[in-house]
């Protein structure tokens, strides 16, 4: 009987210190934030700031030298600076825990086109990687699936909740396609050369899409006798209550991306990569197509690509007028974390940083279609935002002391600050 009880004390120790933070509550009182620097997300700068909420929603924003009655709780933030939340397209955050385990990997289900495979249900809300990009800023993520041609639907949320009904601002948005490509690597394992080769089937593959599409197309049209998921899935994207993620990167295969997606009743398209997008932008823009970049933190994939090209595209797009933000889909979702060190890097391109940071925050939520609540730090807007005591997109002076999400004020520890505490006092000799 002592084991047992010895036993249950164990885990009542253990599990609450490997347990993510438990969600705020519900802003139950107005916030009043003055002094510091407010970086809107849509290019404007105040520099001494006033930024009121309530009730989850920004009741003003303004320069502090206003005579407007303060309400609330009052935060002294002279010195520091002030951001929107900053946004994570496409990444399958809370779908994997451990690469290496299988029962904690959820992003790649089995089949080629998939678009029934819906990734929010499957969303671990106390994932341990997702609670760690709450101290960089990141506070909401499009949550993709990977992998096979058509790889499911995505959902956007916000990282504090309890679950994924919790976490949900967005339900199935779209859908992602992986266009084929004009060149594959070659299968060493099978006994083919390691380089790039064309590839032969790339004109079958593509008629396995529009197949697949027009029979999507068809059956929304028809009365079924019997449901067809994946069919059934697809019927946003006829309508415009879904937008298709295409990824794609060489100009053909971009070209013929659009070409054919626009002539199969495709009605909201966003590229996805779009490696070699810069050299075409006068046909992306015609075609009104907005653009993600993805991972900037890259070598050239070419030999005749400048050196710097993956560093630069993203300034090369935007100054050709084009819809551009930014996604590290490349990258590692741990990686996600450092998404504001991305825009940060962009910025030594040439790039202004406020046009940098739009990148992360105005632009990714206009072509997730959520920039109605969320990206910009203005009035009737969520009051998902938070305070850095410096620059957020130097990873020197990103050093949050605030955090809120829809106006509930969050814990920024994780499982890496309590190790990080924890053994900066061994140490220390403590």
């Amino acid at each position: 009987m002592k084991k047992i009880i010895f036993l249950l004390l164990a885990i009542g120790v253990y599990v609450p210190s490997m347990a993510q933070q438990t969600p705020a509550s519900k802003q139950t009182e107005a916030i009043t934030i003055e002094g510091a620097t407010a970086h809107l997300g849509n290019g404007e700068v105040i520099e001494s700031s006033l930024i009121m909420f309530e009730d989850g929603k920004l009741t003003f924003v303004g320069d502090s030298k206003m005579r407007i009655a303060r309400k609330g709780t009052i935060i002294n933030a002279e010195g520091k600076h002030v951001y929107p939340g900053f946004i994570a397209p496409g990444k399958s955050l809370g779908l994997v825990e451990v690469d290496a385990v299988r029962a904690s990997d959820d992003q790649d289900e089995i089949g080629d086109l998939i678009p029934h495979v819906r990734s929010l249900v499957a969303y671990n809300a106390e994932s341990k990687v997702v609670e760690s990009m709450r101290p960089n800023g990141v506070l909401i993520s499009q949550i993709a699936p990977v992998g096979g041609r058509i790889s499911g639907t995505s959902s956007i949320v916000q990282f504090d909740a309890w679950n994924w009904e919790d976490a949900a601002i967005k339900v199935d948005d779209g859908i992602h396609l992986h266009w084929p490509n004009t060149f594959r690597r070659g299968r060493w394992w099978m006994g083919e050369g390691r380089g790039s080769k064309p590839n032969e089937k790339y004109a079958e593959e593509i008629d396995e899409v529009v197949t697949f599409i027009k029979n999507s197309y068809a059956y929304g049209k028809s009365t079924p006798k019997e449901v067809n998921p994946a069919f059934a899935a697809m019927q946003g994207l006829f309508d415009g209550s879904q937008k298709l993620y295409v990824y794609a990167d060489g100009e053909k295969e971009i070209i013929d991306a659009i070409n054919t997606l626009k002539a199969n009743n495709i009605k909201d398209i966003v590229l996805v990569g779009g490696y070699h997008a810069y050299k075409i932008t006068d046909f992306i823009k015609k075609n009104n197509i907005p653009v993600l970049v993805q991972y900037t933190h890259n070598l050239p994939v070419f030999d005749d690509d400048d050196y710097d090209l993956p560093y630069k595209l993203p300034k090369l797009l935007v100054d050709a007028g084009l819809m551009v933000g930014l996604q590290n889909s490349d990258a590692e979702n741990f990686q996600t974390r450092n998404l504001a060190f991305y825009a940060g890097q962009i910025g030594q391109q040439g790039m202004d940083k406020e046009i940098a940071l739009q990148l992360i925050t105005g632009n990714n939520a206009k072509i997730l279609g959520i920039d109605d609540s969320y990206g910009t730090l203005e009035v009737g807007k969520s009051a998902t935002l938070f305070i850095s005591e410096g620059d957020a997109l130097d990873m020197r002076t990103n050093q949050l002391t605030h955090a809120f999400i829809d106006g509930r004020n969050i814990s920024l520890e994780t499982h890496q600050t309590e190790l990080w505490k924890r053994y900066m006092g061994k140490y220390d000799g403590k």
